[in-house]
């Protein structure tokens, strides 16, 4: 056995998230104290190797740090509003310039992380340009922001000319206007713009919280807008400001959003090729759906069923059967993964519960009473008083959950024709 089989496992699992985001447009949004921390020498490696994946990368960043920094050296004082900082004419030289210096230190280090190839060293073209047009935001509660704007169009042309071309494109949080005026902008705005103009596929903020948290402090894994439960927010989350252009992105066609912590090693590559994450996706309907199957399902439920059957817990099925009865069954299908399934057979208005199966790395979640609840609904629908389930191993499963046991003469005669007595299953039937 392999000493690095961990490792190998990972490497086989994330295979499937390789090939789906290869040719995608990511936007990448950095916030100022990011390009501080410790961890910035490696989100710029996990970058750059994205970009050797495939994947299309623009990234978006703030200097807010950097600039007020610049400015109390300068010894320029800048008023404040909302948390936005007012530039005026005489702070705008200085907070180009705190601009200019990370940008160029991100292209630097870009240069220095593309990941070395067999055969020579590959280059990573780092480009940054006038792609945000401004303007200003004018006065607001009695105050002028003078140099301070809003994103008033993106030249998605020229980045895609540029994604399409390999490179990585840089958009700090500034804009020009027709008129040749310089604005500081809302990174957060700008990175939202940046991915709605383009039509990406994901926009990720990488921020100082790893996620967005329930009322009891839990980190969420995913939201589905489309659910009221994100309602159950704890008011005070530090990342729930993320959540409104979150929300604004994906209703204008960016596919999911993500927040993750700019502080985790390793954040974008757990986020994005693996199955759970370790931040919070945000995307207009949920990437975990429950639906009847199909013929390309037969592979999946195939893989699914392979071991119970092995163990003896389930009668193996063979391909061919499995594809004649593919209509009774239902699945739970999680990033192109199926995890969990199940099939009724009708008998009557008797239904036969059978082949509840879910993958051993959600068996402690509650996939399979969300299955249930499916299938119980199903059989309502269809007219059925009552479900009735043979198992040798799940008994008490089906005993916590309504079932409770009775005999083989209370099967269908149809079903008791064929019972396997060999097998000695535990009968359990549950009223509909």
């Amino acid at each position: 056995m392999a000493f690095n089989a961990e490792h190998i496992k990972w490497f086989r699992d994330s295979s499937p998230y390789i090939d789906a985001h290869r040719g995608r447009t990511f936007v990448i949004s950095l916030a100022s104290e990011a390009l501080d921390s410790q961890n910035i020498g490696n989100i710029i490696s996990d970058v750059a190797l994205l970009n050797s994946l495939g994947v299309r990368i623009v990234l978006t960043y703030s200097a807010d740090a950097q600039v007020k920094a610049a400015l109390s050296a300068a010894g320029i004082e800048c008023p404040s509003h909302n948390g936005q900082l007012i530039i005026t004419p005489q702070a705008m030289p200085v907070a180009t310039g705190a601009v200019g210096a990370v940008t160029a230190d991100l292209c630097a280090r870009l240069s220095s992380s593309a990941p070395d190839s067999p055969a020579e060293r590959r280059e990573i073209s780092a480009v940054s340009g006038n792609f945000l047009k401004a303007k200003p935001i004018g006065i607001v509660d009695g105050l002028d922001h003078q140099h301070t704007g809003a994103v008033r169009k993106v030249n998605a042309r020229a980045i895609h000319h540029l994604l399409d071309a390999d490179a990585i494109v840089l958009i700090p949080a500034m804009g020009f206007s027709p008129s040749g005026e310089v604005f500081l902008l809302d990174p957060l705005a700008s990175a939202r713009e940046a991915a709605c103009s383009l039509s990406a596929d994901k926009l990720i903020f990488l921020s100082s919280v790893p996620g967005l948290s329930n009322a009891d402090g839990n980190l969420i894994s995913e939201i589905d807008l489309s659910d009221t439960s994100r309602a159950e927010l704890a008011a005070d989350s530090p990342g729930i400001a993320l959540l409104e252009h979150c929300k604004s992105a994906c209703n204008r066609g960016v596919a999911r959003c993500h927040i993750i912590s700019y502080g985790t090693d390793g954040a974008i590559l757990e986020e994005l090729f693996t199955r759970d994450g370790c931040g919070t996706q945000i995307i207009g309907h949920s990437y975990e759906q429950i639906r009847p199957a199909s013929l390309d399902d037969v592979p999946g439920i195939l893989k699914l069923i392979e071991p119970l059957e092995a163990s003896g817990a389930l009668v193996k099925r063979s391909r061919e059967l499995l594809e004649s009865e593919i209509d009774h069954f239902t699945v739970i299908e999680r990033d192109g993964l199926l995890i969990s399934c199940a099939a009724l057979y009708l008998y009557g208005d008797h239904g036969e519960l059978a082949c509840v199966v879910t993958h051993p790395d959600y068996r402690k979640s509650d996939r399979g009473d969300r299955l249930l609840e499916v299938i119980e609904k199903k059989a309502r629908q269809l007219g059925l008083t009552r479900l009735f389930v043979l198992t040798t191993q799940s008994a008490h499963w089906f005993s916590e959950r309504g079932f409770a046991h009775t005999s083989i003469e209370s099967l269908p005669e149809a079903r008791q024709a064929y019972y396997n007595y060999q097998r000695n299953s535990r009968v359990l039937s549950k009223a509909l």
